[in-house]
Parts: structure tokens; sequence; C-alpha cells
């Protein structure tokens, strides 16, 4: 069985060019997707040369509803794609006050309406074929928001609960579904956002290779969410099972007995 086509959003620099180089050293054919086309065609040019698979570019801004449909497009007519790593997007630092709000909505369309509706492109096909994977690049921000800007935090928890959404929804029928939550990490996504990587403490900024690298060994060893930087698994463990005894207390029939309200239902 052949590895197939890997559709990567986002390839043209940074964390998606290096998902590209790396599934392309897997064995993967390519499908790049970025604004940029003259950086794809330089990344997909050497990736060819040096790994001999397929590379076609698309160059597409996820932002605009139709560049985002024709993507959709080629999720639904390729069926050799097996593939879909949703790392496009954009964030930015700046508080509620200080941020432009048509900017924020900009973001959401990339952030959140991008991967959600390239997921529903492409897993249909996948379900038919009883195989795919979809690698959803979130961010440690899913899980503490107040650390940037607020937008940013609750577009990337969208990815995060979409992604084990999915997973639990298509596990059982051969489907992958890997979030990844990168801490800082060194790529241009800073200096984009406003604030450069310089302004950062070195001990907190990862290099992108070793985050993919991380994230790809975790996709290995069928984790569902990869934090890179995380060193002891039992915190993230911990937390998921303080999350799932949650469950069973989050919704009853009457405020909860510290409200003080048992007396006037009775009544």
């Amino acid at each position: 069985m052949t590895l197939g086509t890997a559709l990567i959003t986002g390839a043209s620099s940074g964390i998606g060019a290096i998902y590209a180089d790396r599934l392309a050293r897997r064995g993967h054919d390519l499908i790049l997707v970025a604004r940029n086309r003259e950086k794809l065609q330089e990344l997909a040019s050497r990736l060819s040369d040096q790994t001999r698979r397929s590379v076609e570019v698309i160059a597409a801004d996820l932002g605009d509803a139709e560049d985002l449909a024709s993507i959709e497009a080629v999720l639904r007519r390729d069926a050799s794609i097996t593939m879909l790593v949703n790392n496009a997007g954009v964030g930015t630092h700046t508080s509620l006050l200080e941020s432009d709000v048509d900017r924020m909505e900009a973001m959401v369309r990339l952030n959140v309406t991008a991967p959600m509706r390239l997921a529903y492109a492409a897993v249909p096909g996948f379900v038919a074929r009883g195989r795919g994977a979809i690698i959803n690049i979130a961010s440690i921000v899913a899980i503490v928001p107040e650390v940037l800007n607020g937008v940013y935090g609750g577009s990337k928890a969208f990815v995060q609960a979409f992604s084990l959404s999915l997973h639990k929804e298509l596990a059982d029928k051969g489907i992958r579904i890997q979030s990844v939550l990168p801490g800082a990490t060194a790529t241009d996504f800073w200096e984009i956002g406003g604030l450069p990587i310089e302004n950062l403490p070195g001990e907190i900024v990862m290099r992108a290779e070793d985050m993919v690298d991380a994230a790809l060994i975790g996709f290995d060893r069928g984790e569902t969410s990869t934090i890179p930087a995380l060193s002891d698994i039992g915190l993230w463990e911990a937390f998921e099972a303080a999350r799932a005894a949650l469950g069973p207390h989050l919704s009853a029939s009457a405020p909860a007995a510290r409200f003080g309200l048992a007396d006037r239902a009775a009544a």
C-alpha cells in the first residue's frame, strides 16, 4: 500500500514547509497550498529533486471563500489524498482594546472556518476508502488562552475541540486524527503577529524542525494530542482525566446545591 498524497496548507514556509519535507521523505506525494506561488514552486522543485516524489502546488488564500472552495473541491475529487495537514493560520499577541475587529474576523475565517471546511471535504472520501489522517495544528493557547490574544486562543481552542470530536467519531472508521499544540516556535508567525521572536526568552522557543519531528513521532505513536514541549506526559494525562471526570457532573435537572436554590425549587 502506498502512502498516498498529503495536502498541506500554509506550506510555503515555516512549519508547513517542514511538514512537506518530512512527509515527502517518508514517501508521500504532496499537494502544497499557500498564497505565495513563487515560494511554493521553489519548495516543490527542491523536494521533488531530493525525494523524487510528485509535488503539486496550488496558490490559494484560505481566508477567501472562493479559494477555500477550490481546495475543498481538490479534497473531494482526488482519491490519492490520504492525509490533510491543516497548518495555515495567523495569530497576534495584541489585546482586545488594541485589536482591529475586522482583522480578528479574518483570523477566525483562516484559523477556524478553513480547517473545518477542509476536514468536511476530506473525511467522506477517507471513510469511503477506509483510511486517512488529519493533522490539525493547534497551539498551547488552546488550553491556556490567557497567554496571548483571546480571539487567537479561542480559534485554537476550536481546533483542539474539533480534533477531539473528530477522533471520537472517526477512530473506528480507520481515520487518524491528531492535534498538535506547539508552544513558541521559531517561525515568522511572531514577526507577522507584531512580536518578533527576539523579544521572547530563548528557553521557551523551539526550533520549527524539532517541533515537527516531535509531532510526527507523536503521530507515529498514535497520540491524539501532541504537545512537543511537554516533558511529563503524566501532566497531560491528569489534565485529560480531570476533564473526563467532570463530564458526568456538567448537566442536571436542577442547579447544584452550592447555589442554595433547593428551597426555591421545593416551594
